[in-house]
C-alpha cells in the first residue's frame, strides 16, 4: 500500500517547475553517467548578517538539533534563524514549529532543497543512516553547509564520496560525534601523541548497544500507512517494503521510529551507531589510516547459511570485530577490536582489586602504561595503574579547547572561523565512517576480510564486494551528481 501523501516524480518536478527553479541539484531518478550539472558556490555570511539553517529530521536526533540550535540562539546570540524544515512524519513537526514559528514545513527533503535552496544557507541532518548520503550530496551540490549525523553514511563508499564531495565544493561540514568536541578526547590524544604510554599495541572498544530489536526476522503482517507519515519518503533509497506499525501503547514499530537501527536496509547496528562516539579517541590519536584487515571474532546469533532471506536482515544481537592497522611514520601497527551486546574485553590485571570496567568505554595498551576512557564521549580518560598516573600526570597542552562541535561548526559557517575549524569535518569523518563500516560487511559475510583501500575492495572475498555500496532505489540514486 502506497502513502496516500506520496509525493511523487510529477508533483515533484511541478512543484519545482513552478517555484522557477532550475534543479541544478539533480532530479530524482535523473543521475545519469556522464550527465553535467552546474553546482553553487558556498554561501558564506558575515557577521551581522544571521546564519539561515534548515533542518532534516525533527523528530529523535534531528529535534535535539532542533532543541540545540534553539538553545544556543537564545543563550549565545549566535544569529541562527530557520526558514524551513523537513520531516516525513507530520507528527514530529511540533518542536520546530514552537521552535520557529513561521518556517515552512516539508515533508520530502528533494523537495525542500530543489524549491527552497534560496532561504537557507546551511542544513542539519538528523534522519535514518540510509538517507544521510543522498540528503548531504544534494545540499552540498546547492552550496550549502552541511551537519549529519553519525554514522556519517550507510555504506563504505558513501562516506569515500561525501569526503570527496566536501572538498570539491568548499563548504563547511561536520559529522554529528559530539565528543569530538569534549576536552577528554583531547587529552587522550595528547597522552598518545606525547609518547606517555610508549607504543600503542592493542586498543579495546565496547559498547553497551544495541538498545533495539536485531537477531530478528521480518514481521510478516502490514499495516495502514497513518496520514501523518509518508512511508515511500521514508523508504526513501532503500528496497521497498510493507509498512508495520507500533504495537499497542508504544511508539516504536520495527522500523519507524527508532527501531530502524538493526535493519541492514536502513542502519549500521551498535557499531554504526557507536564507533563513531567511542572509538573516536583511538581514531583521533592513533591516525590509522585504511586497514589491511577486518575480522568478525564473534557474533550471535549465529544465522545457518541456508536460513530464510528475513532471518538475516538484522545486525547480531552481539559480537566483536578486529582491524588490523598498519605502521605509519611515527608509531608501530597495532590492533584494534570492537565489542558490543554487552561484551567486552578482559579486565586488565592493573586495574585496581575490585574495579570493573564501564558500561561502555576504551582501553589502550601501550608498553610504558595503560588509558582507560569510560564513557561513550571521552569525558573520563585516566592512566592506569594509579601509580603510573601519578608518575605521567597530566599531557602536555597541544590542542585548542573547543567552543562545542555545533558552535565550531556554525562558526565556520558565518564566515567567523576557517572552513576546517570544524574539527569533525569529513576529511576527518568519512575516512574513520568508511572503516568503521568495513567492520559491518565482516559481520555480514562472516569471515576475515583484506581490504584494498586504494581500489575499495576484498582481494581474498569478491563476493564481499557487493556490500562496499549498494543498490538504490528509482528516484534516490543520486550516485551520478557529486
Amino acid at each position: 500500500m502506497k502513502s496516500p501523501n506520496r509525493t511523487t516524480r510529477r508533483t515533484f518536478i511541478k512543484s519545482a517547475a513552478a517555484a522557477g527553479v532550475t534543479l541544478a541539484v539533480g532530479l530524482p531518478g535523473c543521475a545519469t553517467p556522464g550527465r553535467k550539472t552546474s553546482r553553487k558556490a558556498p554561501a558564506f555570511v558575515t557577521k551581522r548578517q544571521k546564519l539561515r539553517i534548515a533542518f532534516i529530521g525533527t523528530g529523535g536526533m534531528g529535534g535535539a538539533h532542533v532543541d540545540q540550535i534553539k538553545r544556543l540562539e537564545d543563550e549565545q546570540h549566535l544569529g541562527v534563524v530557520c526558514p524551513c524544515y523537513c520531516d516525513v512524519d507530520k507528527n514530529q513537526w511540533a518542536r520546530a514549529e514552537k521552535a520557529f514559528p513561521g518556517a515552512k514545513p516539508f515533508q520530502d527533503y528533494r523537495e525542500m532543497i530543489a524549491t527552497a535552496a534560496d532561504s537557507f544557507d546551511a542544513l542539519m541532518i538528523g534522519i535514518p543512516d540510509h538517507h544521510h548520503y543522498p540528503a548531504t550530496i544534494l545540499a552540498m551540490r546547492a552550496g550549502k553547509h552541511v551537519y549529519t549525523q553519525k554514522p556519517l553514511t550507510h555504506t563504505p563508499w558513501e562516506a569515500r564520496q561525501l569526503a570527496t564531495a566536501a572538498k570539491k565544493h568548499g563548504v563547511v561540514t561536520q559529522m554529528g560525534n559530539q565528543g569530538h568536541s569534549n576536552n577528554g578526547n583531547r587529552k587522550v590524544y595528547e597522552w598518545v601523541r606525547s609518547g606517555a604510554l610508549g607504543d600503542v599495541l592493542e586498543t579495546h572498544t565496547w559498547t553497551d548497544r544495541p538498545v533495539w530489536p536485531q537477531g530478528i526476522a521480518r514481521p510478516k503482517e502490514s499495516d495502514p500507512i497513518p496520514d501523518n507519515l509518508d512511508w515511500d519518503i521514508w523508504i526513501g533509497p532503500a528496497p521497498e517494503r510493507p509498512y508495520k506499525g507500533p504495537k499497542s501503547g508504544t511508539g516504536n514499530g520495527p522500523y519507524h521510529r527508532f527501531n530502524w537501527r538493526g535493519w541492514w536496509d536502513f542502519g549500521a547496528g551498535a557499531l554504526g551507531d557507536m564507533a563513531c562516539h567511542t572509538w573516536d579517541s583511538v581514531n583521533w590519536s592513533l591516525d590509522p589510516g585504511r586497514p589491511t584487515s577486518i575480522e568478525p571474532l564473534a557474533s550471535a546469533p549465529v544465522v545457518p547459511e541456508n536460513a530464510p532471506p528475513e532471518r538475516k536482515e538484522t545486525f547480531p544481537k552481539a559480537s566483536i570485530v578486529k582491524w588490523v592497522f598498519p605502521a605509519n611514520r611515527w608509531r608501530p601497527g597495532f590492533v584494534a577490536y570492537w565489542y558490543d551486546g554487552h561484551l567486552k574485553p578482559p579486565v586488565p590485571a592493573v586495574l585496581a582489586y575490585g574495579r570493573r570496567l564501564p558500561s561502555t568505554g576504551t582501553l589502550f595498551v601501550g608498553t610504558q602504561a595503560r588509558l582507560l576512557v569510560s564513557g561513550d564521549y571521552g569525558e573520563r580518560p585516566r592512566i592506569i595503574p594509579d601509580s603510573k598516573r601519578k608518575q605521567i600526570g597530566d599531557p602536555p597542552k597541544m590542542l585548542e579547547r573547543s567552543p562545542g562541535q555545533m558552535v565550531e561548526w556554525i562558526l565556520a559557517c558565518k564566515g567567523e572561523k576557517p572552513v576546517g575549524y570544524a574539527r569533525s569535518n569529513f576529511a576527518y569523518a568519512g575516512p574513520f565512517t568508511e572503516t568503521i563500516l568495513l567492520g559491518n560487511i565482516a559481520l555480514r559475510v562472516g569471515q576475515r576480510l583484506e581490504w584494498d583501500g586504494a581500489n575499495m575492495r576484498f582481494p581474498n572475498l569478491p563476493e564481499a564486494d557487493q556490500y562496499v555500496s549498494k543498490e538504490y532505489r528509482d528516484g534516490w540514486d543520486f550516485r551520478q551528481i557529486s
